[in-house]
């Protein structure tokens, strides 16, 4: 017991990563709170002598003293991907406030670390919510949003957050915060620039001797051949667009063509400017390549495939060589993008996909790997849990939360 520094409770826990992150800076978790019984499960298995809790409702009230705060409340009222609603949102959004409760209720908090996602630093009235509203708790905060992500510190995943940090006012160091608010060079330096991912970098974090649960399907392996025989019967031109087959409109005249209507029963007079845009490019791009590309859809029986599979993103530029990128199969459509980081993990579906040399074939990355890029530590357990991948994509970075709590922690006064 003597080797703990301080306590903190972690709300809205997941499966642990503000956990592992304040543990390495010994600290002790004396309450953990999910609502998802599939992410307590994993927090269990990791952190077993953890009293961990459901609804936060229920123990707003009831829990032990604490030093450090932590959560990453619900994302999906500013989300891209939910209805933007911010704290109108009735249900998720107003845990917010309970976590305002739990201050009110426990003044000997001294530090407060939150996370979310980009788009709530975006609305400027929800910003000014939150900081209106941890003022009232007596807490001096960040002056502006702190937007981070794993890319810049050398971990080869894009997944932009944003984080709030708070420092009761009595216990800052006032050398240090001489006014009400926490600036971003207050914190120092928390990267730097010779860290940021190159080209590359994102093989970086890839297991070796990968089992074949991992490969993709016959009808995904075959979609890429498909689509890197476009590239090559194309010369790699560039549409600055994605690619939609079902625009080219190839078995239409002009004036046929004019009548088109799409999976959406749109008219092209109905859609919006930017689609307009896509569609004509795509159109002009095909009658440009009719020959090569009547032979291509015909060949592959293009228009037989899932919709998502009708659609590229070609993102890296004039490279040429499909094992040296990473690929996404998503509901818009195949995303190809260069090796230099990975996209955000989510979620939903989209895992994203290497060529392994060793096994000379494509493949989803692991859990592991996934792990990785959310900088969980090599014994962090995963087992056997089909739900991991969603898990680790609504995690937050462990190295992110830990070098914030750390520049956080000494803006106090030593005791």
């Amino acid at each position: 017991m003597s080797n703990i520094k301080f306590k903190f409770v972690d709300l809205f826990a997941g499966i642990g990563g503000f956990h592992q992150a304040m543990e390495e800076l010994g600290g002790k978790c004396v309450c953990a709170s999910e609502i998802d019984p599939n992410c307590q499960e994993t927090y269990k298995l990791n952190f077993p002598n953890t009293n961990i809790v459901g609804d936060i409702n229920e123990y707003i009230d009831k829990l032990p003293e604490f030093d450090v705060l932590c959560g990453g409340f619900p994302c999906q009222p500013f989300s891209k991907a939910g209805k933007q609603e911010g704290f109108e949102d009735k249900t998720r959004g107003n845990l917010f406030y309970k976590i305002m409760e739990i201050l009110q209720h426990h003044p000997e908090c001294k530090f407060v670390i939150l996370e979310n996602v980009k788009n709530l630093a975006d609305n400027t009235e929800n910003w000014k919510i939150i900081q209106d509203e941890l003022k009232k708790q007596n807490f001096y905060v960040t002056d502006k949003p702190i937007i981070l992500s794993p890319h810049q510190f050398g971990i080869p995943q894009i997944r932009e957050r944003v984080y709030i940090l708070g420092i009761r006012k009595d216990i800052r160091d006032i050398e240090k915060l001489p006014n009400g608010y926490i600036h971003l060079e207050d914190l120092g330096e928390l990267f730097n620039a010779d860290d940021i991912c190159k080209d590359g970098d994102a093989f970086k974090i890839l297991e070796t001797n990968v089992g074949d649960d991992y490969n993709i399907s016959e009808q995904q392996e075959n979609t890429l051949n498909m689509w890197l025989e476009f590239k090559e019967i194309t010369n790699y031109e560039s549409l600055g667009v994605p690619v939609w087959v079902e625009y080219f409109g190839h078995n239409l005249s002009d004036e046929e063509y004019k009548n088109f209507v799409d999976h959406k029963g749109k008219k092209f007079s109905e859609m919006p400017k930017w689609k307009q845009r896509f569609v004509e490019k795509n159109r002009n791009f095909y009658k440009k390549h009719k020959v090569q590309l009547d032979l291509w859809i015909s060949k592959y029986n293009v228009q037989s495939l899932p919709l998502g599979m009708r659609k590229l993103e070609w993102n890296c530029g004039t490279n040429k060589d499909l094992k040296q990128t990473i690929i996404q199969f998503r509901q818009s459509g195949v995303r190809i993008k260069k090796n230099n980081y990975f996209p955000a993990l989510v979620a939903i579906n989209n895992t994203p996909i290497v060529y392994d040399k060793e096994k000379n074939k494509y493949r989803k990355i692991t859990p592991r790997e996934a792990a990785n890029l959310q900088s969980f530590k090599e014994g962090f357990k995963l087992d056997d849990n089909p739900y991991i991948y969603k898990q680790l994509g609504n995690a937050v970075n462990v190295e992110i939360i830990r070098k914030l709590a750390e520049k956080l922690f000494s803006l106090s006064v030593k005791e």
